[in-house]
């Protein structure tokens, strides 16, 4: 079986559903028979690269929320991760464009180590003090070669605007085929979707549900759950 998530590394929901989902496919009895592979979504394609900005700054100027909501819902953000054993910095984050982390996915998916990539690209954007914005390819390429990827190969990727590039855009036309407007986004074998960050029980039930079926994809009897979409990423006020 082959579950497609389609994410963001600037999703802090994208960051806690994974831990959620991966909780839910390590109970499930047929885990060594499924396949994750990651997909890519950018919620902020617009962006230029060099545009890097605080992450407090960003939700003020797009959302039009004061400077004391931003930080509230990355306190509660930050609350959020910590009940799923994640670090979450909620002071002091950039954020930037991640068209180059997606192409860098793809290349590592070919290579076998797509999941190691997108845990560490997302623990470096969430967790640690160290930008993945400011300090240009080398820090991209100092993560790459920590999830097992050739350092050289990943420059040689990140020196070609044109590497993987159609594959990410051919990921995000892809999603809004299924009607995701919003991420994270779940497909078990093109039978089920599952949208947002849901709880692990909502993945056990997926997963259970998808098994040996063959069906259109359907959505999950799931409730609303948080996600990160165009209008922003909805954060628990309580």
């Amino acid at each position: 079986m082959r579950v497609e998530i389609w994410t963001d590394i600037a999703c802090p929901w994208c960051y806690v559903g994974k831990a959620r989902f991966d909780q839910a496919l390590a109970a499930f009895p047929h885990r060594d028979e499924v396949e994750v592979v990651h997909r890519s979504f950018e919620l902020d394609p617009g962006r230029a690269k060099g545009d890097v900005q605080p992450v407090i700054t960003m939700l003020t100027k797009k959302y039009g929320m004061s400077e004391a909501q931003a930080q509230a819902g990355e306190d509660n953000l930050g609350s959020q991760a910590a009940a799923e054993g994640l670090d979450y910095r909620t002071r002091g984050r950039d954020h930037g464009n991640t068209f180059d982390m997606h192409r860098l996915l793809h290349f590592a998916k070919e290579q076998g180590r797509q999941d190691e990539l997108i845990q560490i690209l997302y623990r470096a954007n969430f967790a640690e003090e160290r930008s993945v914005f400011t300090e240009g390819d080398e820090r991209l390429v100092e993560l790459a070669v920590e999830a097992g990827l050739d350092a050289e190969a990943v420059r040689t990727v990140l020196a070609d605007p044109a590497a993987y590039a159609e594959e990410v855009r051919a990921d995000e036309r892809e999603a809004a085929q299924l009607g995701a407007n919003g991420v994270p986004f779940f497909v078990l074998d093109r039978t089920y979707g599952v949208s947002g960050a849901q709880p692990a029980e909502v993945f056990t039930q997926a997963l259970s549900q998808a098994w040996g079926e063959r069906s259109p994809l359907k959505l999950v009897d799931q409730g609303d759950a948080e996600a990160c979409g165009p209008d922003g990423c909805a954060v628990p006020q309580h």
